[in-house]
């Protein structure tokens, strides 16, 4: 199998590379998640003008036609800079949801809009009682003349601070555990009785708290079929540990740059740190666990496309795995590499190893995809 990067998509990631040096220096990216959406809007509108935002959808909504590939290295692009614009929860979670269930008139509104920079939205599926567990559901949806009313409550949604429209899960049948029985809706962020309380991550992105409190919907919002959601929100969990994965990549590497500058810079006992053979080694061992978690991250991508859902969801459970110990290792080392200044604020070390300590647990962490490997052995 040919792992190079065709021609176009050798010039998508130029250009975004490009973009990301002009734009998005260590010091450019704290200034914007100093606004008050804790990202740039200009920034988001230049990913909307180079085609990053419809990136994975059909040319026929305004796409750029690409797929996994495409989106895999984006998102190792932006893990080089820890991007904080809301482009895992809009392109590449609500992305998929709809593309995978919306209607044609949802496809036709709501993924132009995505490509166009004009609409933002995020994924409310996560419940306090839930933790990794995607079948623990208990916001419900009841039936209300001509449309839905939803009840509940969700936590920790990726960027929901600044979304436009969330897609919510909700259960319409079923107990709280059931899978089937959930069901997807497109809610509008200003819908009379949503509340949302929003804050700043560990990783310094953006997430909220979500209320629903008699929250009113019309059939026209429900987001694929009736009892049925827990596929789509499966296919969005594989997604979201696809592009997290290759964004842990874009991670390492740029950890593992800068502690190599630092090692030659790094002046003990008259020499360069590097100089030590003891620190060679872990150099190199930085370097090969960041390319094993490559190749995990590259499983990811490619499994996403495979129709058989068995071996798929192996696939993505090994990656979440092996990407999430791998940047765990990169991380921590790159920190006791720098010392005292890996932990500070002001120096960009310690930023990468937040957020990858972030996507480690995005969906469930080592142990709990472990465990589920585990599982299927017993």
């Amino acid at each position: 199998m040919d792992f190079e990067p065709s021609d176009d998509q050798r010039l998508l990631l130029e250009s975004v590379s490009r973009l990301l040096a002009d734009t998005y220096s260590f010091a450019q990216r704290k200034g914007y998640m100093a606004q008050p959406a804790g990202y740039s809007p200009e920034i988001w509108g230049k990913f909307a003008e180079l085609g990053l935002l419809g990136l994975p959808f059909p040319e026929e909504y305004g796409g750029f036609g690409g797929g996994p590939q495409e989106v895999m290295l984006v998102m190792q692009a932006f893990g080089r800079a820890i991007v904080v614009e809301p482009f895992l929860s809009t392109v590449v979670l609500c992305g998929t949801a709809i593309q995978a269930a919306g209607s044609a008139d949802q496809k036709n509104t709501l993924l132009p809009a995505i490509a166009e920079g004009s609409l933002k939205m995020a994924f409310a599926h996560g419940e306090r009682q839930a933790r990794y567990d995607l079948n623990d559901l208990i916001t419900s949806a009841r039936r209300d003349g001509s449309g839905w009313v939803l009840d509940g409550a969700k936590t920790v949604v990726a960027h929901g601070e600044a979304a436009d429209k969330f897609i919510v899960s909700a259960r319409t049948a079923g107990d709280r555990y059931d899978r089937d029985g959930m069901t997807l809706f497109v809610v509008d962020a200003n819908a009379e009785g949503m509340a949302r309380r929003g804050y700043v991550s560990r990783d310094d992105s953006r997430a909220a708290d979500l209320s629903l409190s008699n929250v009113r919907v019309d059939e026209a919002d429900v987001l694929g079929p009736i009892g049925g959601g827990y596929a789509i929100i499966e296919r969005v969990v594989e997604a979201g540990i696809a592009a997290t994965a290759a964004e842990a990549v874009g991670a390492m590497e740029a950890m593992n740059e800068m502690t190599l500058e630092y090692s030659k810079t790094r002046v003990q006992f008259g020499q360069p740190i590097g100089s030590y053979q003891v620190v060679q080694h872990r150099l190199a061992d930085m370097f090969m666990t960041q390319e094993q978690g490559r190749s995990m991250a590259m499983l990811a991508t490619m499994s996403l496309e495979n129709p058989d859902a068995e071996e798929r969801a192996r696939n993505l459970a090994m990656a979440k795995v092996g990407v999430g110990q791998s940047a765990r290792y990169v991380s921590q080392s790159a920190v006791q590499m720098h010392g005292g200044i890996g932990m500070t604020e002001e120096y960009a070390v310690g930023h990468y190893f937040r957020r990858c300590m972030v996507i480690e647990r995005l969906w469930g962490d080592p142990a709990y995809w472990l465990q589920k490997l585990a599982d299927e052995v017993e």
